[in-house]
């Protein structure tokens, strides 16, 4: 596997794969940390494509000064080894003053250079919570597939709020990559896979699959509703997912930052909720509590897909 740390020696190799060998080139951009979800976009990149690369690179435009930025984890020797195992051509991991030449400050009035907003479907959910995350993450996934130039780029589920922000920013922006979402990853108790879950104890883990059985409650009642009247109150979908939440949040392992009922073109919110004319995401932001560490609280984010049903 070859790894490039500067932009002008990835760009040259892939110039020669694409010019000289005619090579279709696959993506698949990640913060390191690999686990089994990033590798089933590996997995599923190399299916599809005569070339994968891999970049590893934590975005600092993406976090807020209070965010985890310096706390989160880095494990570059790690995430090298097990993607040569996986059978990556490439891997891209550079530091951010090659992704930033003016420097990059985690106070955005202090940011020098391009940066790139999608207006429509940054502002709310994550982008409420957290109001310059969008703009980092388009921004350096805008540079990335500048660099790498693929044929196509994989994304997680998970981050749904991300994948819809890209496919509009890709599209409208006519870049020539296309990109897909492929499922979430989850463990064998339901948790969806996440480079923050390593932050909790193997109990708080075990606690947090309630995520997951919330979310699938509040479907079911979509899914239910789709079958009989074709509509149900948001509220309705709603509460379904608290009576699973209700007792964590009483126990002080679960603080509720958002839920979500909308539509999966747009993201916007529904009321009543009905599949007739696009899917449903059903999603959530939640902070857990460490039972051993109270000290340490993870912000994890979930979703389901109920689909459009004509």
């Amino acid at each position: 596997m070859k790894v490039f740390h500067a932009v002008n020696e990835i760009v040259e190799w892939r110039k020669a794969q694409v010019g000289v060998f005619h090579k279709k080139i696959g993506f698949v951009p990640t913060m390191g940390c690999l686990h089994e979800g990033h590798l089933e976009l590996v997995r599923k990149c190399k299916t599809n494509n005569d070339v994968t690369v891999v970049s590893i690179f934590v975005n600092p435009s993406q976090f807020a000064p209070t965010e985890d930025l310096d706390k989160y984890p880095r494990t570059l020797e790690q995430d090298l080894s097990v993607l040569e195992a996986a059978g990556v051509d490439a891997c891209f991991a550079p530091s951010p003053r090659e992704m930033y030449p003016q420097g990059i400050s985690l106070e955005i009035d202090q940011q020098r250079g391009p940066f790139v907003t999608v207006l429509g479907v940054s502002e709310q959910l994550e982008g409420r919570t957290r109001p310059n995350f969008f703009r980092g993450v388009a921004t350096v996934v805008t540079k990335l597939l500048n660099i790498v130039s693929p044929a196509v780029a994989y994304f997680g589920q998970k981050d749904i709020q991300q994948f819809i922000v890209l496919k509009v920013m890709t599209e409208e922006l006519f870049m020539n990559t296309q990109i897909e979402m492929l499922p979430i990853v989850r463990d064998a108790r339901g948790l969806a896979l996440s480079s923050r879950n390593r932050y909790l104890c193997d109990e708080s883990r075990a606690v947090s699959t309630a995520i997951y059985r919330g979310l699938n409650a509040a479907a079911a009642k979509v899914a239910e509703a789709a079958q009989t009247d074709g509509q149900i109150e948001r509220e309705t979908v709603i509460q379904a997912a608290m009576a699973c939440w209700q007792p964590l949040v009483e126990s002080r392992d679960f603080h509720i930052d958002y839920v979500s009922v909308a539509e999966g073109n747009n993201l916007t919110e529904m009321d009543p909720v009905t599949t007739q004319a696009a899917d449903v995401v059903i999603s959530c932001a939640i902070f857990v509590t460490d039972r051993h560490d109270p000290a340490t609280v993870v912000r994890l984010i979930d979703n389901v897909i109920v689909p459009r049903c004509m």
